[in-house]
């Protein structure tokens, strides 16, 4: 069983650096391979070889920009069969959830098959998005930090209709030197999404247009049930409100800020 993906490097000239190219594609080979063995195996694979039961393969090119198809493969009943069950659709879903997800940003609402495989992954969730940013992450925007192009990776839905699961660009590039800081601060905020099982979600500050992502510094699952509560109480209660009529938390964090100053993430103490 096969998924078609393909990678777009947006270039004028439809050529692109070699090296740089080839680190790029594997950045993203890798990623959706730790994705699928992930999703389907229920582990975080520690090393990738030619004889896993998930592989990715390489398929014939096309003109524009610079691009290339490729395919993950499945090479083992039990884990085709939960492919299967989980279907295409879902699991494009999950691999634009996670690429997003390891660079910080909000993905679109997804599907009750694709939320329910997240909530099921448990601790496999933050283990993932972590082998993610410590491996394929770099490599994926190696075109990006050395040429400044642009990279997409696709789902090929269809030969007329390819899905953008994710955009890398000369932005998300900077997530890869993110760092947390030492300083607590506070703030006033509505939760806005909440994984119940990992403790990571999504806030908006008082007064600030986007979200931003949080999670807690310690494991969630020994938090008291009362601080859980509060948390899910808030998304609960302002689901479908307007903003202004939100009931908001006061929460100490952490932030994880880019070297301009930009607030990715808060780490709540």
């Amino acid at each position: 069983m096969a998924l078609n993906f393909d990678v777009v490097i947006n270039t004028n000239d439809d050529s692109v650096d070699m090296k740089s190219g080839l680190d790029t594609l594997q950045g993203v080979s890798d990623a959706t391979r730790y994705i699928a063995e992930t999703l389907l195996g229920d582990r975080v694979p520690e090393r990738q070889t030619h004889k896993a039961k998930v592989r990715t393969k390489m398929k014939q090119s096309f003109r524009g920009s610079y691009g290339q198809k490729f395919s993950v493969e499945v090479y083992d009943e039990k884990l085709e069969g939960r492919l299967r069950k989980m279907g295409h659709g879902a699991f494009a879903e999950l691999v634009a959830y996670f690429l997003k997800d390891s660079i910080y940003e909000d993905h679109a609402e997804l599907s009750p098959k694709a939320q329910a495989v997240i909530e099921e992954m448990g601790e496999l969730h933050d283990e993932l998005v972590q082998r993610l940013r410590s491996s394929a992450l770099a490599n994926i925007h190696e075109v990006t930090t050395k040429f400044g192009h642009e990279v997409k990776v696709r789902f090929r839905k269809s030969r007329e209709e390819q899905i953008v699961l994710a955009q890398f660009d000369s932005d998300t590039a900077h997530v890869l030197d993110a760092a947390q800081s030492s300083e607590l601060v506070r703030l006033v905020a509505g939760i806005t999404r909440l994984n119940t099982h990992t403790g990571n979600g999504r806030l908006q500050v008082v007064g600030e247009n986007e979200t931003v992502a949080f999670g807690f510094g310690g494991r969630y699952k020994g938090l008291e049930l009362i601080e859980k509560r509060k948390f899910s109480e808030n998304l609960h209660s302002n689901n479908g409100k307007p903003r202004e009529h939100w009931v908001t938390l006061e929460i100490s964090a952490y932030p994880i800020r880019l070297r301009d100053g930009k607030i990715i993430k808060y780490i709540i103490g």
